[in-house]
């Protein structure tokens, strides 16, 4: 498999970076792009340097190099993933407005049918931005907002970021061996303020 992986400018460059190493240990082929915001924030919230960070990956590309192999559609590719996706980049994208490689990258990966997931990282959300998600859900992207899921008991940030990464992979049919939801318990028991217990779910549907 082959799949082209950008970072931009957004918070969360963790993100990128864990799915990067993710593919890495999966075999997967990957061609990086990063924007100058993104190697800015990456110096900013990790301890990783842009050398580093390109070394996870298979191949990097400049992002001002429009002429780069990923920018055409005869390019055979699985998919790509922006992540994280700042509201720049998700704005070029919902509007066609491939100005660097990034953009180009994700229009191609869209009119060519293949899979972009757009890990949008932003909140609250003011209208403008829910319409530009909508335009590029539209448009054929999946719209993936990082957040966390509590269900697999995490103790760290870590257990977060692993889970979250793990769940874009499986967009293209990965599988990382993250956490997965497995049904809820059938019985549960809770001590109450006198210290009894309290049975709170049982196989009876009247109680919801």
């Amino acid at each position: 498999m082959r799949l082209v992986v950008a970072i931009t400018g957004a918070s969360g460059a963790i993100y990128g970076i864990r799915i990067l190493q993710m593919l890495s240990a999966l075999g997967v082929e990957t061609h990086l792009i990063t924007s100058k915001h993104a190697l800015l924030t990456l110096t900013t919230e990790t301890d990783w340097t842009p050398d580093a960070l390109r070394s996870l990956a298979t191949h990097v590309h400049p992002v001002g190099d429009v002429g780069s192999a990923i920018a055409s559609g005869s390019f055979q590719h699985d998919g790509m993933i922006i992540a994280p996706c700042s509201v720049k980049t998700l704005s070029g994208v919902a509007n066609c407005y491939a100005d660097n490689l990034v953009t180009r990258a994700a229009d191609v990966t869209l009119k060519e049918r293949r899979r972009l997931v757009l890990v949008f990282r932003e909140t609250p959300l003011h209208v403008g931005h829910l319409r530009l998600l909508t335009q590029a859900a539209e448009m054929g992207a999946t719209v993936f907002p990082p957040v966390p899921a509590f269900y697999h008991e995490p103790k760290i940030i870590d257990d977060l970021i692993d889970q979250t990464a793990g769940r874009v992979l499986d967009q293209f049919g990965l599988d990382a061996a993250v956490a997965r939801w497995e049904g809820m318990r059938p019985l549960k028991q809770v001590v109450d303020e006198q210290g009894a217990t309290e049975q709170i779910l049982t196989d009876d549907p009247a109680n919801g």
